[in-house]
């Protein structure tokens, strides 16, 4: 990889310069690290910038503040040794330099004042190790004392120190390892790579919102498959998703074979992605057959069937959402929803495809048809291309069929015309089974396409339902509007 770039015009900024004049001033050594000079080299964006002091970090972040301007304002983190400013659209946050010890029980490092080279140290990787002088005398010069740039050149994740300690010292460092090496599709070296599968049970003292984070910045990458590839070939994903880890394996039994449902979940969530960057929908692709290995069962006659695997997996979602500490809201269901109806859409490619079901589908999906179907499309993996094809034109069908009845039924998140408060007035009812028997009646009545989607036709059909069912009207209404 070319990674040459001009380190004094990039960093010759407003900010810098300021940060420049203050640390000669106060006679300390300032360097911007990290993330910020990593990204710098592989012409990446960046609005977070980590600056070391050797020294006081957070007296030097409020001469900065200071030199800026009154309306500068540091947000000090006493316990941490951090301070935070906003300049313009970047995020400076400003430490001393600092050597760090573990034990065994914790991430949570012993923290002593140290040196640059103590600073860079206990970085997570050679090329987040990267710092770039600050000073007047030095300004713009790179210090790499673990040949980070060789390795952004070469592509390659390596720890700066022995990667046992490195990761057994920060267990968190394996996800962030898998994670970048997913962001910036570079390889993790093997020496690496080995102590990843050496320490992966260490990855039980992380709490499970760290993990959490580093899986989303995993699933919002270009092609997070590569992710999971890695998650499971050092052993981290029976750990973190037994779930999907589940998934993997063929088993044979006369002759018959069924597919790996890992490797066709990841190439799912590979056509998804380059269509969606919906991080929920990367996720219900992901999950879309989890419900499989439960299900799993062999038939002489048809060979192995995953019967109700989406209802299974739908039941499934809650349980991992809690486990990683997602949210439990919109975002929960709206996965569960695609769990759920990703079949519906396929057994309707299959079949003739009647209005009665397009409007069950679109009653059922409502505002997440669209992502639905998404999923359904890329859900067709077979190798057989003409098979895939059939099913891509039986889909464009099922579209058609959903745009015309939308406009024509206005179905998507429909509400009966008439409420269950409004049939309980009409025949004097308590709540009870019959007013829901009602209202069912009703719905079922538009989407089956008995009665059209209006007020006034579902009163006629409620006033001769009820009459089917013995109840009358205290009083007729009037006509409705």
């Amino acid at each position: 990889m070319e990674i040459s770039v001009n380190l004094r015009e990039k960093i010759d900024l407003p900010i810098f310069r300021t940060i420049s004049t203050v640390a000669d001033s106060s006679n300390v050594s300032c360097y911007v690290i990290g993330g910020f000079v990593r990204d710098l080299f592989l012409k990446r964006p960046s609005k977070d910038i980590d600056v070391v002091v050797v020294g006081s970090g957070i007296e030097v972040a409020k001469a900065v503040a200071a030199a800026l301007g009154k309306n500068v304002k540091v947000n000090v983190f006493k316990n941490f040794g951090t301070a935070q400013l906003r300049h313009g659209k970047v995020e400076v946050e400003f430490v001393g330099a600092r050597r760090e010890s573990y034990q065994r029980d914790s991430r949570k490092p012993i923290v002593e004042d140290g040196t640059l080279e103590d600073d860079q140290n206990r970085r997570d990787f050679t090329i987040n190790a990267l710092a770039i002088s600050l000073n007047g005398a030095t300004f713009g010069e790179v210090i790499d004392p673990f040949d980070g740039l060789e390795d952004l050149r070469d592509m390659v994740l390596r720890t700066p120190l022995d990667p046992d300690i490195t990761f057994s010292d920060d267990p968190l460092r394996m996800m962030r390892a898998i994670r970048f090496a997913c962001q910036l599709e570079f390889d993790i070296d093997s020496v690496a790579f080995e102590a990843l599968e050496r320490n992966k049970e260490r990855i039980t003292i992380i709490s499970a919102e760290r993990i959490a984070d580093e899986l989303q910045k995993m699933m919002a990458s270009r092609q997070p498959s590569m992710g999971f590839r890695l998650l499971d070939a050092c052993g981290l994903l029976n750990l973190i998703l037994p779930e999907v880890a589940a998934l993997k394996g063929v088993e044979t039994k006369e002759g018959i074979g069924h597919k790996d449902n890992f490797a066709h979940s990841l190439l799912v969530l590979d056509k998804v992605c380059q269509h969606s960057d919906n991080v929920w929908l990367r996720w219900a692709a992901l999950l879309h057959d989890i419900g499989k290995p439960i299900s799993k069962r062999f038939d002489p006659v048809v060979g192995w069937t995953f019967h109700n695997h989406n209802f299974l997996g739908e039941k499934m979602i809650p349980q991992l959402f809690r486990r990683l500490k997602f949210p439990l809201s919109d975002s929960m269901k709206y996965v569960q929803k695609l769990v759920g109806l990703h079949m519906r859409p396929i057994v309707l490619s299959q079949e003739t495809v009647t209005d009665s079901a397009i409007r069950r589908l679109l009653f059922d999906a409502g505002d997440d048809i669209d992502d639905l179907m998404l999923l359904c499309e890329a859900d067709i993996t077979s190798k057989n291309q003409e098979r895939v094809k059939r099913f891509l034109t039986n889909f464009k069908l099922v579209r058609t069929k959903l745009r015309e009845l939308e406009e024509k039924d206005r179905i998507r998140n429909m509400q009966p015309p008439i409420g269950g408060e409004e049939i309980m007035e009409l025949f004097n009812l308590p709540p009870c089974a019959k007013v829901g028997v009602l209202k069912t009646a009703i719905k079922d009545a538009i989407l089956d396409g008995v009665i059209p989607n209006d007020r006034e036709a579902a009163w006629a059909f409620l006033l001769k339902r009820a009459a089917a069912m013995g109840l009358k009207p205290v009083a007729l209404p009037e006509k409705p509007h």
